[in-house]
């Protein structure tokens, strides 16, 4: 099944998708949008146009486990994607998929304005590849 994923940003948010086989996550962009509404307008016209079968929304848990005020927002989100795409909606914790995208950009000599403008879609791929390791049960 197609699995969209989703790191939800102040200002960016990160999507990435999968294969059908679920195999590979790939980066599929940024969206620049602050208005909730049109956020999920346009994930839900990604999630079409991919033929998603469902999507996955990174959850901002605190270190300690605790949840905040974007985890609440997150939560409000993925209830209004679902609604928005008839799509069952998982939450992904995303601790630390910030971290280890920021990581990964260092790896790679990733900086300035391109770091900014893609990070969120690494920290997606990041989120869709953890789900993918444990709906395969690895």
């Amino acid at each position: 099944m197609v699995i969209l994923a989703i790191d939800l940003g102040r200002a960016r948010t990160g999507v990435a998708v999968c294969d059908e086989m679920e195999l590979i996550a790939s980066p599929v962009g940024t969206i620049a949008e602050r208005r909730d509404d049109v956020l999920v307008q346009t994930i839900a016209k990604l999630a079409a146009e991919r033929k998603a079968g469902g999507i996955v929304v990174g959850l901002p848990r605190n270190m300690d486990g605790t949840e905040g005020e974007s985890a609440a927002h997150a939560r409000t989100l993925a209830a209004a994607i679902s609604e928005a795409t008839g799509l069952p909606v998982d939450l992904w914790d995303e601790r630390l998929t910030t971290v280890s995208a920021a990581g990964y950009l260092n790896q790679t000599d990733t900086r300035g304005k391109k770091r900014k403008q893609i990070i969120d879609t690494v920290s997606a791929v990041i989120i869709l590849e953890d789900y993918l390791r444990r709906r395969r049960g690895s």
